[in-house]
């Protein structure tokens, strides 16, 4: 009874050791008699008991790793305390078992030995506009060593970067100046478009005025011009008609009537005058001659 159940320990035994089986996203190395012998990828492995032994265990999962913060020198004389994050993946179990003795220490401590030798060659300044090029370099430099160790990085990043309190304080000045100095810039702009656009309106303004004052004077002229044809028509109607009348029957008789009584109405308006001095020919036939010398006229106009 006690041999049996001192044989049932041993094959339990045996078989747990040798039946293995592997999570997924996950490799384990196993050694025979010391030495490398295969990788266990996931799912259910046979093993030779007490000759084969699982040695090494490795996530095949991205791995985020904390990179500790440090001082780094910028390339004008400036430290700069940076603070990043590293994500790698173990791409062969083997090399990532026997490549190095700690490959996630050997990553951790080249990613700040190459943040330090990106960060020297570039000023404070840059070193905040351009942390995309700071990742890609790391990214680079790490890469190319930790592949005889098994893992691939797959991206860096940078947290933080901290200048010291009294760099701090100038870039704050110097942003507050920049600002102060884009407002002015800004302000004496829009004076200046201000004068621009009261100038424009003043010169659109005077030029609508000349404009009008100008139509305004070709209107007159036109209208006076309009006017004096209209006075001279009148006038040339008139004349027509009186001409006309004249060449009628009786027409020369009516002239001389009418010629009488202007004359006796002038007579009359001067002598109405008390201020007047009015001297009356001796011989009123003065005037029928000069009446006879007015038909004439109008007589000899009429034959014309």
């Amino acid at each position: 009874m006690e041999i049996a159940l001192v044989l049932f320990v041993i094959v339990g035994i045996f078989i747990v050791r040798a039946l293995k089986v592997v999570p997924q996203q996950n490799a384990w190395v196993v050694e025979r008699l010391g030495k490398y012998h295969s990788t266990l990828t996931p799912g259910l492995s046979l093993l030779i008991p007490f000759i084969d032994n699982v040695a090494y265990k490795h996530s095949l999962k991205e791995i985020p790793l904390d990179v500790p913060s440090q001082v780094c020198i910028t390339r004008d004389n400036t430290q700069l305390q940076v603070d990043g994050i590293l994500y790698f993946q173990v791409t062969d179990p083997m090399r990532a078992s026997y490549g190095s003795s700690n490959y996630i220490m050997a990553i951790s401590q080249l990613a700040q030995t190459s943040l330090r030798s990106v960060i020297g060659k570039l000023e404070l300044d840059r070193t905040f506009e351009e942390r995309a090029t700071i990742n890609h370099s790391v990214v680079s430099a790490i890469d190319e060593a930790a592949l005889n160790w098994g893992v691939k990085v797959l991206r860096y990043e940078i947290k933080d970067l901290t200048p010291p309190k009294e760099i701090l304080h100038a870039m704050q000045q110097q942003i507050t100046a920049e600002r102060e100095k884009r407002a002015l810039i800004a302000a004496s702009e829009g004076r200046r478009q201000e004068q621009i656009n009261i100038a424009t309106g003043e010169r659109e303004a005077s030029i609508a005025r000349s404009e009008g004052e100008k139509q305004a004077v070709i209107n007159k002229a036109q209208g006076e011009a309009a006017s004096i044809l209209a006075v001279a028509d009148a006038n040339a109607q008139a004349i027509e008609r009186v001409a006309s009348a004249i060449r009628q029957p009786g027409g020369a008789d009516a002239v001389q009537l009418k010629v009488a009584e202007k004359a006796v109405e002038a007579y009359s308006r001067v002598a109405s005058d008390a201020s007047t001095t009015l001297i009356v020919p001796s011989d009123m036939g003065q005037v029928a001659s000069l009446i006879t010398s007015a038909m004439k006229m109008v007589q000899n106009s009429k034959q014309t």
